[in-house]
């Protein structure tokens, strides 16, 4: 049998060129060679945007109509949202009864999180608790590994510790480690040269149109180094380059010839790149439309991903209740 693999989104907003290579080009190998069940985690956007939580159902759509566009798919892995399978929420309750609260308050995450973001107010106990319900996320079925990035290993650890102490409490060795899948992720800053992020606005979104590309690809931060057109450029120093390298990497030595040689300026690189990308996203755009024109089906998809994951999830949560009562 195929291994499980967990993975999943908070649907917070719309999705960018980060998630596209961060994430989603990860997932489309993944699902040729795993059970892999891809959630949309509404709950866990909530934990954070709970003063905004109108957006929620909103972005929920528009986060199947591009996965569906960039080619997950349902015949081959399970599409679902959070929220519709409350099973999620009684894990993450009885999990909430025995982990450590010092396991939590020690997250660096949740340490960084709480210095880097002053917009909103994420002193509450929901968010303290934030990695609990992402362990019950993962252990509600079973999964044998998750795919992350290095800066997300600690919730994978504090997930182990989690399924540990079940185990040891109940005297019964049920949850098993789930694996890291360490995911190898292009470098790619946001267009200002700072980390992408929806805060900051300085992505190019999956969604947006041809003359919305060109536009913040004309304003993206290149080569602080290159003042006049006639100085030669740095393109490893160049955010427009490293992008480049991810979207049109047939196009990379011209460009370190032209630029290094002060051949064209930034703004005509800009503008060839634009082109490029606007090439790249194309048949994903194509298909977006599609499913946007057809919101039955993707309902459709995600009504069927939840028929499927609730029939593991119940499953699993017999056994814990046996466990625990008996």
């Amino acid at each position: 049998m195929k291994k499980t693999v967990f993975s999943a989104m908070r649907p917070t907003g719309k999705l960018h060129l980060g998630h596209l290579v961060g994430a989603l080009h990860n997932w489309l190998k993944l699902q040729e060679e795993y059970t892999c069940l891809f959630c949309i985690v509404d709950w866990h956007a909530y934990m954070g945007e709970y003063e905004y939580s109108r957006d929620i159902q909103d972005n929920i759509f528009e986060m199947a109509v591009d996965w569906l566009a960039c080619g997950i798919d349902p015949e081959k892995s399970i599409i679902f949202v959070q929220s519709q399978v409350p099973e999620h929420l009684i894990l993450h309750m009885i999990f909430s009864c025995v982990t450590p609260l010092g396991w939590l308050e020690r997250n660096p995450t949740y340490k960084e999180q709480l210095r880097e973001i002053k917009t909103r107010d994420l002193q509450t106990y929901g968010f303290l608790g934030y990695p609990v319900l992402q362990a019950a996320d993962i252990l509600l079925y079973k999964a044998n590994a998750v795919p992350i990035g290095e800066d997300q290993l600690p919730h994978i650890e504090l997930t182990r510790e989690i399924g540990r102490r079940f185990n040891h409490l109940y005297k019964k060795e049920f949850f098993h480690d789930a694996e890291a899948l360490l995911t190898e992720t292009p470098r790619l800053l946001g267009l200002d040269g700072r980390k992408m992020s929806k805060s900051y606005q300085n992505a190019v979104n999956l969604s947006d149109s041809p003359e919305n590309i060109k536009s913040k690809i004309k304003n993206m931060f290149t080569d602080p180094k290159r003042i006049r057109l006639s100085d030669p450029g740095h393109p490893e120093e160049c955010n427009v380059y490293s992008y480049y390298s991810v979207f049109a990497p047939e196009k990379k030595e011209d460009v370190y010839q032209w630029c290094t040689k002060a051949q064209k300026g930034c703004t005509e690189c800009k503008m060839i790149f634009a082109e490029a990308l606007i090439k790249h996203l194309a048949p994903i755009q194509q298909k977006r439309k599609e499913f946007e024109g057809n919101k039955a089906r993707v309902q459709e998809t995600l009504n069927d991903g939840q028929t499927r994951a609730q029939r593991i999830a119940r499953e699993t949560l017999h056994e814990v209740r046996e466990i625990i009562f008996g």
